[in-house]
């Protein structure tokens, strides 16, 4: 990732213009797994713990190998504060700082395979453009380098926009962009996408991401639902308008406009 660049108006991008990578989303995932580093003095085997944390996530139904595989490279003890580090391979959500959290392993799992499951990721092959709204630590979208061929990422909060980019600064990801602002209004400058994803759930659906969403794409992101419990809503568009389905309960920080 290179040094922010200020010349977006209204938004601080933390990666120069997208470099092209020929397609070969495999070369990020390498690129993580070449760039991670084991820690020290943590008594944490961290590939034998990422091997059952995804045993673990597979159980839950994930079946994407791409999606579990990338899980396996992204060292997740990289994204958590240290004194949380022990616990950076169970699958559960941790505080990140500023009242956020990381997303349980299984969660962005489930949210990504869903992605792929997109009417025009199966026509190409491949996942292509993403959108992720909220970046918070980074760790989603450093999974997401390993699957998509460009991930736009947008956070509202300037401390974690900032703390993501220190964390993955030494992976060298060059199709993860970075970008402070407010993630509800989308970024159309990186669109349309085949994908948009969001970690962080509201009333409704911003009309910005659905016009940011190419045809064929899908947006996956949590909703608050009449009865005021939050459910994963997943919204494909198609040539002829949008269809919605409503899937299990979750629980994600709200969706806030602004940024701070």
């Amino acid at each position: 990732m290179n040094q922010p660049k200020r010349s977006v108006p209204g938004w601080i991008a933390a990666s120069a213009a997208p470099k092209h990578i020929n397609g070969r989303v495999g070369a990020a995932a390498a690129q993580v797994q070449r760039s991670a580093t084991a820690p020290v003095g943590l008594g944490l085997d961290s590939s034998a713990v990422r091997l059952r944390m995804v045993q673990r996530v597979a159980a839950t139904g994930i079946q994407s190998q791409s999606v579990l595989g990338a899980l396996s490279r992204v060292e997740r003890h990289l994204f958590v504060d240290s004194a949380l580090v022990n616990q950076a391979y169970e699958d559960t959500s941790l505080p990140i700082g500023l009242q956020q959290t990381i997303s349980k392993p299984s969660v962005v799992a489930r949210m990504i395979e869903l992605l792929e499951g997109a009417d025009c990721v199966r026509a190409a092959g491949k996942l292509g453009r993403v959108l992720e709204v909220g970046t918070g630590c980074g760790y989603q979208a450093a999974v997401l380098a390993c699957v998509a061929q460009q991930v736009y990422s947008v956070e509202r909060l300037l401390g974690l926009h900032e703390k993501a980019r220190n964390n993955l600064r030494p992976l060298r990801l060059t199709n993860v962009h970075l970008l402070f602002g407010d993630g509800m209004l989308g970024y159309a400058q990186g669109g349309p996408y085949a994908g948009i994803i969001s970690a962080a759930g509201g009333d409704s659906i911003p009309r910005a991401w659905l016009d940011q969403l190419a045809v064929g794409g899908r947006l996956v992101a949590p909703t608050v639902r009449s009865t005021g419990q939050q459910a994963l809503l997943v919204v494909d568009k198609t040539p002829h308008g949008f269809t919605e389905s409503v899937l299990e309960a979750v629980h994600f920080v709200p969706l806030k406009s602004g940024i701070a």
